[in-house]
């Protein structure tokens, strides 16, 4: 499906073609300056090629298999990558990747401060986005289009619009939640109109009233890799109505700033308006308010923690939000996994084990 929607922004609108290392990026400048973004998470599955050897086994699987994807995939339908500081082994792969991976295309970075907004590091984040533009300008030929930016920042804040309202409104669709997940991460390969009229029919197919039967979770973690994840959720009696996935309910600005007559200083607080993340610092507390409100609002009975083997930006904050979880009783389960392409059966034994738990805790039957 990437390779079709990468031939397809070709031929339609003759655009370059970015690979990304996610999470948080600014999309809407490549979306205003005619580049199609196809986030690499990994892939799945064991590592595809030789170079993964030269990374240590106790690195992130994200980035452990990405260098082998990118020295040894079907990257020629690519015109360059674009890292970011999502952390310290990402950071790494943009050094090691020209060095290492026999790559010749242009390897491009954007650098986001971490923490909370300061005058200092709005300006510093604005002159990043300002030097990533000249860089993709180089790539497709032609400088950036202010109005253009304007018109994709509008852009995204449907999709996000649109996104968060069917993720709030989970219960009231009548999905799979592993046909769910796969539609929005579409997101990540899709150009933004389409992907935005696909949101519009998923939309269209909520119902007044909830339709979603088992018991309403919340989930936190990096990527939803397995995606087998979800079958075995549903098997159990449960289904997810609370997403913080950094890859997806982390990246949903669900109140953004209203825009001005200045697009870079929008796109600048566009960012700042995501959600609390792991990868983007900050205060702890501020993470642990939001966690509880999204808990809350999805009538959540239980939460589950995804983590991903060896990313430490996620592993320092699951003992906080564990912690805080588990003090207002609420029942947690803690599961690991390293980007296999499915659950194993003792992951999937736990899954079952959880969802019975929760039932019971609720006085209900597993579905």
């Amino acid at each position: 499906m990437r390779r079709e929607a990468i031939e397809r922004h070709r031929a339609h609108r003759g655009g370059k073609v970015l690979a990304v290392l996610p999470i948080h990026y600014p999309k809407p400048l490549l979306t205003a300056m005619n580049v199609l973004a196809v986030e690499l998470w990994g892939p799945p599955g064991p590592p595809r090629g030789v170079q993964a050897g030269r990374i240590q086994p106790y690195i992130c699987p994200v980035v452990r298999n990405a260098l082998a994807f990118l020295s040894h995939g079907p990257m020629e339908l690519v015109d360059g990558v674009l890292f970011t500081n999502t952390c310290d082994a990402i950071q790494g792969l943009a050094t090691l990747l020209p060095d290492l991976g026999d790559w010749h295309k242009p390897v491009m970075r954007c650098w986001y401060p971490v923490g909370e907004r300061r005058i200092s590091a709005a300006r510093f984040l604005e002159t990043e986005l300002q030097a990533l533009a000249d860089r993709l300008a180089q790539l497709t030929g032609s400088p950036l289009d202010l109005d253009r930016l304007a018109w994709a920042l509008d852009l995204h804040r449907q999709i996000d619009a649109l996104r968060a309202d069917i993720l709030d409104r989970r219960a009231h669709l009548d999905l799979s939640d592993r046909e769910l997940y796969a539609l929005l991460r579409e997101g990540e390969y899709r150009w933004p109109e389409d992907h935005l009229e696909r949101l519009r029919s998923l939309h269209q197919r909520l119902a007044e009233l909830p339709v979603k039967k088992g018991l309403p979770v919340m989930i936190t973690g990096l990527v939803p890799e397995p995606m087998g994840l979800f079958t075995a959720l549903e098997e159990a009696g449960a289904f997810v109505a609370a997403d913080d996935y950094a890859g997806i309910g982390r990246r949903i600005v669900r109140q953004p700033p209203p825009a001005s007559t200045e697009p870079w200083t929008d796109l600048v607080e566009w960012i700042y308006h995501y959600p609390p993340c792991s990868t983007q610092g900050g205060d702890l507390a501020r993470r642990l308010a939001h966690l509880e409100e999204r808990y809350q609002q999805g009538g959540c009975v239980g939460l589950i923690i995804h983590a991903t083997k060896f990313c430490e930006p996620e592993a320092f904050d699951f003992s906080a939000i564990r912690k805080s979880f588990s003090a207002r009783q609420r029942p947690v389960l803690y599961l690991e996994s390293e980007l296999e392409v499915e659950l194993s059966g003792q992951q999937v034994t736990r899954l079952e084990a959880f969802g019975e738990m929760i039932a019971q805790k609720q006085g209900a039957q597993p579905c």
